[in-house]
């Protein structure tokens, strides 16, 4: 076989298509199995390096193997060959062609590189740190050592390491977009928002075209709830690849929070129907559907995303809420039930069954699911202000008393729960208590005293309670 001049020039890396570099990979076993290594020892050469160009990672080996064969002592060919053994995953035996590379150089930083990634791959960690830090002996200022160092301690989430690394390849070298990419994910991972956002602008500037980039600056501006920048993000990263699911569903999610429900809606069935197989896309539809009130709609994609996860808490709270608004109390009950037995902090699905309890008229049943919430979270303020009430309807004075101080534990100047412990003191008697209950109810909201005459119209011929009422005017 022959090639042209022009396939043969020295960059011919630069014009061959898939196919070229395939006859050069033919023409090169052939070489190697008519015992013409040697003397074509450039030619295949070049080849392997096109097999690590164009990713033939087997072809490479035998390459290589032939090269080795009749030059044991050449570490660039057992740096390729750890390389092309480091694509393959096959770790342990990349390791050991390194080793030898090294071996053969001890001052390559390249191999130092590559033997990072087979140590970080076999769990060595302190292996490949110590590695790159030989590397870094031999060239401080490589950017790529620094960025290899960063994705190290990034894989840890050792997240403040990770960004002095980065930081230090961009200050070499200002342009280094993946760089600054991993910058822009650290600095959100410890919720340094506005470096991140900076982070994220500075990749868009050496790689505007990347949707991925938009996407995450999208993230951030809707972390910062800056929902209109969100939504120009989200947009532009659609604008350069449409069926990017992620995107649409946080433009949806960002449409939504200023209002453009409709734009939401939109958003939200285009990401349902570029990824059917996402439950929290169909739970999100459901929310927007909620929003509008069209409840039987919600319920379809509620159940439509429990189909898909069998499991998932919030979408069978959600579907009972909207089942209860329907009024189909029955299921609601039993998708409160299901969602309190789903999780180990089912306390809004326990308020949630008490308050239809309560709708119902199951009055003892009502204050035992809220007895459930209070135990879950002491300082759910809701809770205990239902349970208060619902013990008073009932009659049981004392665990009424009980739910109002722990209501006013929690807000010291809510009016209606000194008025609801004033109302219990006047029934078992204890009347000073009650007036001092008052006067502060009356204090905090003078409008209660309308609510006291109103509930207790015999009041007016009390001179004590008239001049109650008359010094809270």
């Amino acid at each position: 076989m022959s090639f042209s001049e022009d396939y043969l020039s020295e960059d011919y890396d630069e014009i061959l298509n898939e196919n070229e570099v395939r006859s050069k990979i033919q023409v090169s076993k052939e070489y190697i199995l008519n015992g013409a290594t040697l003397t074509h020892f450039n030619f295949i050469e070049d080849t392997i390096q096109l097999c690590l160009e164009y990713d033939f990672v087997e072809d490479g080996i035998y390459l290589i193997d032939a090269i080795l064969e009749i030059s044991p002592y050449n570490f660039e060919g057992w740096l390729y060959k750890g390389i092309f053994l480091n694509n393959s995953f096959l770790f342990e035996q990349a390791y050991e062609s390194l080793q030898k590379a090294l071996s053969l150089n001890p001052n390559d930083v390249e191999s130092y590189l590559n033997i990072s990634i087979a140590e970080d791959n076999l769990g060595l960690f302190d292996d490949a740190v110590e590695s790159l830090k030989k590397a870094l002996e031999l060239e401080p200022t490589n950017e790529e050592i620094y960025y290899n160092l960063g994705i190290l301690f990034e894989k840890k989430e050792r997240f403040n390491q990770s960004i002095e690394y980065f930081s230090r390849a961009v200050e070499i070298f200002p342009e280094y977009a993946e760089a600054w990419y991993e910058l822009g994910f650290c600095y959100e991972s410890i919720n340094n928002l506005k470096s991140a956002l900076n982070a994220y602008e500075m990749y868009l500037e050496n790689e505007p075209e990347n949707f991925t980039g938009w996407y995450n600056k999208g993230i951030i501006y809707l972390r910062m709830e800056q929902f209109e920048k969100a939504i120009d993000s989200f947009e532009l990263s659609i604008a350069l690849k449409n069926d990017f699911s992620s995107s649409w569903f946080n433009c949806g999610y960002s449409y939504n929070k200023v209002g453009r429900i409709s734009d939401a809606m939109h958003a939200y069935k285009k990401a349902h129907e570029l990824d059917p197989y996402d439950e929290t896309v169909l739970f999100n539809l459901g929310q927007t559907y909620e929003d509008l009130e069209s409840f039987t709609q919600a319920i379809k994609c509620y159940s439509e995303a429990i189909k898909l996860d069998a499991e998932y808490y919030e979408a069978y709270l959600a579907r009972g809420y909207c089942y209860d608004s329907v009024g189909k109390y029955q299921l609601a009950l039993k998708d409160f039930n299901k969602a309190i037995s789903l999780t180990s902090n089912p306390e809004d699905a326990w308020f949630a069954k008490a308050d239809l309890e309560y709708s119902l008229g199951k009055l003892k049943e009502s204050i035992s699911s809220y007895s459930k919430a209070v135990a879950l979270n002491k300082d759910n303020f809701g809770a205990w202000f239902k349970l208060a009430e619902t013990n008073f309807e009932i009659g049981s004075w004392s665990e009424s008393l009980t739910a109002y101080d722990n209501c006013i534990r929690l807000k010291p100047e809510h009016a209606a729960s000194y008025y609801g412990k004033a109302k219990i003191n006047f029934l078992i008697s204890k009347t000073q208590d009650a007036i001092e209950c008052l006067r502060t109810a009356f204090t905090i909201d003078p409008n209660i005293k309308n609510d006291f005459t109103r509930d207790y119209p015999e009041i007016k011929t009390s001179k004590l309670f008239s001049k109650l009422l008359e010094d809270n005017k």
